[in-house]
């Protein structure tokens, strides 16, 4: 790439706002390491302060967002400067600002970046969660943020099935 014209930081939020995944794999493929890369994706803003996240999140830019989310060391809940939002809530806002025919098909932003580790449980700077911004209506999307959130809560405590029978437990009680 050439001195002249965007610079790296621009051409990355470019690319999200767009999901214009050739851009970014452009943008990537300039850094010779994961930690350059990470270091640019983890530190670019706009001028409200929205990362590159926030950017694909609003924007509905499912492709980028999911070459974003591949990143070594990427960090999955900045926080944005206007709204101290997280890309979770930037993405319900996405959603709820979209017909009630295509919420199935953008709710995948949402399963994207709660797959990618995404914290359910941050408040924005008005207190809120982002389930707690999902339209009332969108009762599919709600659920799916409630039980993200409670795994995530719940952490080691869930019981996995596959490795509940694993013989004597050494309780006092098997033994005479």
């Amino acid at each position: 790439m050439n001195d002249e014209g965007a610079s790296l930081r621009e051409l990355l939020l470019e690319a999200c706002r767009r999901n214009n995944t050739s851009l970014l794999n452009e943008v990537l493929s300039s850094h010779s390491s994961h930690v350059e890369i990470a270091k640019l994706l983890n530190t670019a803003q706009d001028g409200v302060g929205n990362y590159c996240l926030h950017l694909a999140a609003s924007y509905g830019s499912y492709d980028v967002l999911d070459v974003l989310l591949d990143q070594e060391d990427l960090e999955v809940d900045p926080i944005d400067r206007l709204d101290a939002d997280t890309p979770l809530h930037k993405a319900v806002r996405f959603i709820n600002e979209q017909s009630k025919t295509d919420w199935e098909n953008v709710s995948s932003l949402v399963e994207l970046l709660l797959d990618a580790g995404a914290d359910p449980r941050i408040r924005n700077k008005g207190k809120l969660k982002a389930v707690e911004l999902v339209d009332p209506r969108n009762t599919d999307l709600r659920s799916v943020l409630q039980k993200a959130e409670f795994a995530q809560m719940a952490g080691d405590d869930v019981v996995n099935e596959e490795e509940e029978d694993e013989g004597p437990t050494g309780s006092g009680s098997d033994s005479e």
